[in-house]
């Protein structure tokens, strides 16, 4: 990626960039709706506050047989926004849709769903769904709005643990509970089915509002407009932060990035901007071992001292080099494998049985292991580059390399010996693993007191397993080990570069830098590293990548990360607590250097707030926040007496104070 300083564009330029930023952050006039990329919209802003109703788009077979619904990483869709309205294409096995949803003004959206049939299509129907949590809404919240035959209740069962509540036509319904009201109200009347369902994680209320009833065949197809109001009391109550510096956790050094080179042609100036513009405290690069050594019996010195290296083996290298130099330490990781260093054919997608990758050939093992030491060994001796840590990607997904658990436990002890053994420094990663959930994976390592000298640091992606209690796990395997948490790739959805618009979203933002300030305040990690800092999930606009040709510039979420990353170095992790539920909080401090970095991300409406906790003799703070409208705007400075400061929190904000 190009990078540039401000300072030095030419006057043309810095116009076009002036332009696109006010595209960027005020260019949405309401930007209330948040609709989820596949479909399911999860409520309606006001004030900042998110009335929270989640909807969706459900198939449902003859006799409720089946039900399939729109939901993250089910189907394929794209989305794009146009002014104020939303677009979402996808399909369900052959039913394609297209829906539309408007900001209609404060508090108000208008959903528009077309049907078109690819092929004949039996089914029951396809609904416009709500998606209610049972135990904020019970059936008494639900009316519906002037039944033509009354609310019937028939108790009727339709589909395994599912009973109806309502059966009705009505001109819509009202959602109401103690604090929120929602009204939707249908185009004309219809149906509305009640339903009240087992799901993981709790009982259910779905309203089911067909869009099309019955049979569709190939070619036709159906619409259907949803207006949907909502109003309630907006909480904009004081919150009260508490910190503790008696306390000092395991230290933070800093925000990092994948730099995993996939695109020639846009990669170097996404990847110059970055580096250029903000502090990239660790750094993870590509093996791409399948070009380093294609063929078992060849030796890749003798290639490489031939000039014969493959140019995505010299790109990878040269970016390791080019990180090295910044005083960036790396971790090394390998995707696709060679042929013979695997069991079968190379698998790049999930087979039949949704089984991914491919294992190691354990015949192999040895020259597997002298083929990954060689190239650690030549980027050291004639590139200058020390490598931290090695893994393979997500190998407990089999994204490429498939193992188990004893399997990985086996590769550390093995190939972590022969690298001591080859008087490498590098040491082995820990899990690597594809979200939160799979943090089994890393068990049979932990237990074993052999595999304990080889390991350098533990990781996983931060894809899925949001949960406290999952990423509890995590700080607790640290912990045990005493070693460091890295998250080795850090962001919120792994199938977004399907929908780059998603992109440039405030909810997307948003989401993404109130995760990374979960994980800093309970998994305590040295660092998280971002996917990408490359063109790949590019948190840039503009410059040729999704294609956007205008001038390159920066994101609401190129801030975010950049805020984070201006954390000062050698600070570590400090208790902190908030008593609101849409303040996310992390602390970070050097009592020594006096030196504090306060993250709070306000995910609700605009507050005052109060932080207690600092030393006596800290005098001021200074407040950078990051909004849809403000990129890491400095405020006025916050003073502290007696170790409390007051300040704002904007509605849906990131806010960063830091010690003077």
């Amino acid at each position: 990626m190009e990078k540039e300083c401000f300072v030095k564009r030419s006057i043309a330029r810095l116009s076009a960039v002036v332009v696109l930023l006010m595209t960027v952050f005020t260019g949405r006039v309401y930007c209330q709706a948040e609709l989820e990329p596949w479909g399911n919209l999860r409520g309606i802003r006001i004030d900042g506050q998110l009335m929270g109703i989640e909807t969706g788009i459900r198939l449902v077979g003859k006799d409720w047989a089946s039900i399939n619904a729109t939901a993250k990483e089910r189907q394929r869709p794209k989305y794009v926004r146009e002014g104020n309205v939303q677009v979402v294409t996808s399909h369900l096995d052959s039913l394609y849709f297209t829906e539309r949803v408007e900001d209609m003004g404060k508090g108000v959206a208008g959903v528009q769903i077309v049907l078109t049939a690819k092929s004949d299509i039996s089914m029951d129907g396809a609904y416009f769904v709500v998606d209610l949590p049972a135990d904020e809404f019970p059936e008494r919240t639900i009316q519906p709005i002037d039944p033509t035959d009354g609310a019937q209740k028939s108790g009727m069962a339709k589909g395994e643990g599912s009973t109806e509540f309502i059966h009705t036509s009505a001109a819509g319904v009202r959602l109401t509970t103690v604090n929120w009201q929602f009204e939707i109200k249908f185009d004309e009347p219809g149906l509305i089915i009640g339903r009240k369902e087992k799901a993981k994680g709790g009982d259910r209320i779905v309203l089911y509002m067909p869009v099309q009833s019955g049979d569709l065949h190939n070619g036709e197809g159906a619409n259907r407009r949803f207006t949907i109001k909502a109003s309630g009391e907006v909480d904009r109550d004081p919150v009260s932060l508490a910190l503790n510096t008696a306390v000092t956790g395991r230290p933070f050094d800093g925000f990092g990035g994948n730099f995993r080179l996939q695109n020639p042609a846009m990669d170097p100036q996404v990847i110059d901007y970055c580096l250029k513009n903000m502090r990239v405290a660790w750094g993870r690069v590509e093996l791409p071992w399948a070009f380093w050594q294609a063929d078992k019996v060849s030796d890749p010195i003798d290639s490489a001292k031939a000039g014969k290296l493959n140019p995505r083996v010299v790109k990878a290298m040269e970016m390791a080099q080019r990180l090295s130099k910044l005083g960036i330490p790396l971790i090394l990781s390998a995707w696709f494998p060679p042929r013979w260093a695997i069991v079968g054919a190379p698998n790049f997608r999930p087979r039949a049985d949704g089984v991914w990758g491919n294992p190691l050939e354990k015949d192999n093992m040895s020259e597997i292991f002298k083929s990954i030491a060689d190239y650690i060994d030549y980027l050291r001796s004639h590139y200058g580059v020390e490598i931290k840590c090695f893994s393979f990607n997500e190998s407990d997904l089999g994204i490429n390399i498939r193992q188990t658990a004893e399997e990985h436990d086996d590769l550390i002890k093995g190939l972590g010996a022969y690298l001591a053994g080859r008087g490498l420094k590098t040491k082995m990663l820990l899990g690597d693993n594809s979200d939160a959930n799979t943090y089994s994976f890393i068990d049979a390592a932990m237990a074993d007191p052999a595999a304990r000298p080889y390991i350098g640091a533990i990781s996983f992606h931060s894809w899925r397993g949001w949960e406290k209690e999952t990423l509890e796990k995590w700080a607790a395997a640290a912990a045990k080990l005493d070693l460091p948490l890295i998250v080795g790739e850090g962001s919120i959805d792994a199938a977004a570069w399907n929908y780059p618009g998603i992109f440039q979203e405030p909810t997307y933002a948003m989401d993404e830098i109130n995760l990374y300030i979960r994980i800093l305040s309970i998994c305590q990690p040295l660092s998280i590293l971002q996917w990408q800092l490359t063109s790949d999930y590019s948190p840039l606009i503009g410059g040729g990548p999704f294609g956007n040709n205008a001038p390159l510039a920066p994101t609401q979420r190129f801030w975010n990360l950049k805020q984070l990353a201006s954390t000062p170095k050698g600070l570590a992790a400090m208790p902190i607590t908030s008593d609101r539920p849409n303040i996310t909080c992390a602390a970070l401090g050097n009592n020594g250097k006096r030196i504090y970095s306060i993250h709070l991300v306000n995910t609700g409406a605009t507050r005052e707030a109060t932080l207690k906790g600092f030393p006596k003799k800290l005098k001021t703070l200074r407040l950078f926040m990051t909004d849809k409208e403000s990129a890491m705007k400095e405020g006025t400075p916050v003073l502290v007496t007696n170790g409390e400061a007051h300040f704002t929190l904007g509605a849906g904000s990131y806010t960063t104070l830091v010690s003077e």
